[in-house]
């Protein structure tokens, strides 16, 4: 399934490929940039639920970011049809929640795999034609998780913690060759990203020492839905460091986002741990109440 194709004398057509594309942020990013008139590359791993994508004119991309040759195959393709790259979103990802003590190490590789090396080699592959043209974006999709903690959440935190100090060093790497990096940290955001998560903190931390934690945790990630932004808030986000003159560095959007990482840069830390435990003890106590209150 493809869309229009774009010719090597059609300059005027900027191209974008956009990772995780088949649903929730990823989606709503490839929409955003076919209605700014890009031409997109959706890719991701399930390539029958961007059906909706290819019918609004975008590329579709089986691409697996833990596969090299899949990426490799896949940025080759947007190459010979298009002859350039303008964007790259790095947005695949996921959340692996459990005590560290219960994951195991070949879980804990793979979370990075997908979250940081899969975004790190993308933005290999990209970056020669990037700097032939001495133009071209890089955004990053990371989150205020890069900031703050949870208990249970620790492989997941330092995947984003990762990524920003990736991106901030690349930032200045590739600055003298014309190609921005950005950094986009959503807050809460509604899509499948919680109930995944919940799901695989349950199944290693639900039953054991951890218990406990884990079931609050996972009340909190189901519940947090109610009070999330729409997905189309990170879009617009992309949108605007791909297209504006000069992009910001970081892009700190969706719900609970800026007060939580500035909270993080003024409180030390005892602080800003009393502050998230008061936060993770009253979690299921206010998803009670929110179900309580939608049920009348």
């Amino acid at each position: 399934m493809s869309g229009p194709g774009v010719t090597l004398t059609d300059m005027t057509t900027k191209i974008a490929l956009v990772t995780g594309a088949s649903a929730g942020i990823g989606e709503a990013i490839a929409r955003a940039l076919l209605d700014e008139g890009w031409t997109v590359y959706a890719a991701a791993r399930r390539v029958d639920r961007m059906a909706g994508l290819a019918d609004r004119g975008a590329h579709v991309l089986g691409m697996d970011v833990t596969d090299d040759a899949s990426m490799t195959a896949g940025v080759q393709r947007i190459l010979d049809e298009c002859g350039r790259i303008d964007a790259l979103v790095n947005n695949a990802g996921y959340g692996s929640y459990g005590a560290l003590e219960e994951v195991p190490m070949d879980e804990a590789r793979r979370q990075f795999e997908v979250n940081v090396f899969g975004l790190a080699r993308l933005t290999q592959l990209v970056t020669p034609t990037m700097r032939a043209q001495h133009s071209g974006r890089i955004v990053n999709i990371s989150s205020m998780a890069a900031h703050i903690y949870e208990p249970l959440g620790s492989w997941y935190h330092a995947t984003k913690f990762a990524v920003n100090g990736l991106s901030d060093s690349l930032r200045l790497e590739l600055k003298p060759f014309g190609i921005d990096v950005v950094t986009v940290q959503p807050g809460g955001i509604k899509s499948e990203w919680a109930g995944i998560s919940a799901d695989s903190l349950e199944q290693r931390s639900g039953h054991g020492p951890y218990a406990t934690q884990a079931r609050t945790l996972a009340t909190m990630l189901r519940g947090s839905d109610a009070n999330s932004s729409e997905p189309e808030v990170v879009a617009r986000a992309v949108v605007a460091a791909c297209t504006a003159k000069r992009p910001r560095s970081k892009y700190t959007i969706g719900m609970g986002a800026k007060p939580l990482v500035a909270a993080r840069r003024v409180l030390p830390d005892r602080a800003m741990d009393a502050l998230l435990s008061a936060a993770f003890d009253q979690a299921p106590k206010l998803v009670e109440r929110r179900a309580k209150r939608d049920a009348s």
